[in-house]
């Protein structure tokens, strides 16, 4: 078959890698890369560092309104899908990309293959929930990485093409955990394992609402240990605009790259975050979690113990600190529910017996 896979943001970086390895064993892949992140640390470095091929196309579309900017996208993805006349399009979890690449299919009656499928925060104020729900609709083939990703899909109806084969984010982790070991980057900043939080925000409902940003910062500078801040040029952006200052113990630093990530978070002591495939990593990496968000398409994260949500609440932050780090350790159970690492092989299968149906 050939297969024309649409990326743009980081974490679809980091799930694209295991998974077109494992397709271009069977198939022929053209990477479309729409540019939804564009900056070095943020997308290029990425490439090069999980070894994923050269994008057969860039489409430089960058940041803008959501509509704007899934408006340019299906132009530009439509057209390539025109010239390459692909068997199946391949999309990957909840960007205005996602969107783009599932419409743009599924109006050229071309199957759509979903990865991340069936995930659900309950929260249409979220734009990813919209994208979710939307790409789910439009897809043949669904990749649910979870049994509860099966029943949210169930409940809308959607029981033909659903797949429960893992989380290919523990694929990338399991494949990537030695490599990320062998990162200096606590060594470069002057870090100790275990005496830092590492913290991540990049919502719109905390980076463009300032009272949220001003709490989420407040509550950073109150915490009892370094917080390690590499920040979103989005989130960067509005501090400067609010004029909210790093201070306390907050080390506010460029991005990073994924295996400089995957080592700092490894050796947190707690991650603060808004960020989906953050909170999944910590749980995989049995890492405290404490999530700046009111809900989680991860529930199983926060079942087990290891998460807990505390919003943009200053008070509530820094008391889940607390609860999450006091006492010797937290204590939930950890159950293996995002898989043991063998979703991308389980969806290249998926994917070739789809050709001979």
């Amino acid at each position: 078959m050939k297969i024309v896979s649409i990326i743009g943001a980081r974490p679809q970086f980091i799930k694209c890698a295991p998974v077109s390895r494992a397709l271009r064993t069977d198939h022929q892949e053209i990477l479309v890369h729409t540019g939804q992140h564009y900056d070095e640390n943020m997308s290029g470095i990425f490439f090069e560092e999980l070894s994923i091929p050269t994008p057969d196309y860039h489409l430089g579309i960058g940041s803008g309104s959501h509509g704007a900017q899934t408006g340019r996208m299906l132009l530009a993805i439509e057209e390539v899908l025109l010239k390459e006349e692909p068997d199946m399009v391949l999309v990957y979890g909840d960007t205005n990309s996602t969107l783009a690449g599932s419409l743009a299919a599924a109006k050229l009656h071309i199957p759509v293959a979903h990865i991340e499928a069936g995930l659900r925060s309950y929260d249409r104020s979220m734009p990813e929930e919209m994208n979710r729900i939307v790409t789910d609709h439009t897809s043949d083939l669904l990749f649910v990485p979870t049994e509860n990703g099966v029943a949210n899909l169930a409940r809308e109806g959607i029981e033909k093409g659903v797949y429960h084969v893992g989380d290919v984010m523990v694929d990338a982790l399991l494949f990537n955990r030695e490599l990320a070991g062998r990162s200096d980057i606590l060594e470069r900043l002057g870090l100790d394992a275990g005496t830092y939080y590492l913290a991540t925000v990049h919502r719109a409902s905390n980076t463009d609402d300032e009272q949220n940003l001003r709490s989420i910062m407040a509550a950073f500078a109150a915490l009892d240990r370094p917080v390690l801040f590499p920040a979103h040029p989005r989130t960067r952006k509005f501090l400067e605009q609010y004029g909210i200052l790093a201070e306390g113990n907050v080390r506010l630093i460029e991005p990073l790259p994924y295996l400089d990530m995957l080592r700092l978070l490894a050796q947190a002591t707690a991650v603060l975050t808004d960020s989906g495939g953050v909170q999944k990593e910590a749980y995989i990496l049995q890492v405290p979690c404490i999530t700046l968000r009111e809900n989680t398409e991860w529930v199983e994260t926060v079942e087990d113990g290891w998460n807990v949500l505390a919003g943009a609440d200053t008070g509530r932050i820094i008391a889940a600190v607390s609860q999450m780090t006091g006492g010797g350790g937290r204590s939930g159970s950890h159950s293996a529910h995002y898989g043991d690492g063998t979703a991308a092989d389980k969806i290249r299968r998926i994917i070739s017996a789809f050709d001979k149906e």
